[in-house]
């Protein structure tokens, strides 16, 4: 009668270990995905051209129709385009 007393502990101690791998698992996932990517939302295009960056100010309300476009010009200047 006294071996039967730790019958069935292995199993406890399995389940147990399975039970925090999976939990750690799951919480290295949810932090994988909630933290920024470092660039990858992107589409990994390279680094974005002045003209992009001119583009999204102007999408976002940061600057008036006025501004974008004498910056614009300003650009095509630089560049030596017509």
């Amino acid at each position: 009668m006294m071996g039967w007393y730790g019958m069935g502990t292995g199993w406890a101690w399995l389940g147990m270990g399975l039970f925090w791998l999976v939990l750690l698992g799951v919480i290295l996932y949810a932090v994988v995905r909630l933290l920024p990517s470092g660039g990858a939302s992107r589409g990994d295009r390279g680094p974005e051209s002045p003209e992009d960056i001119l583009d999204r100010r102007f999408a976002r309300g940061e600057i008036d129709l006025e501004t974008y476009q004498a910056q614009r010009a300003a650009l095509r200047q630089a560049r030596g385009d017509r």
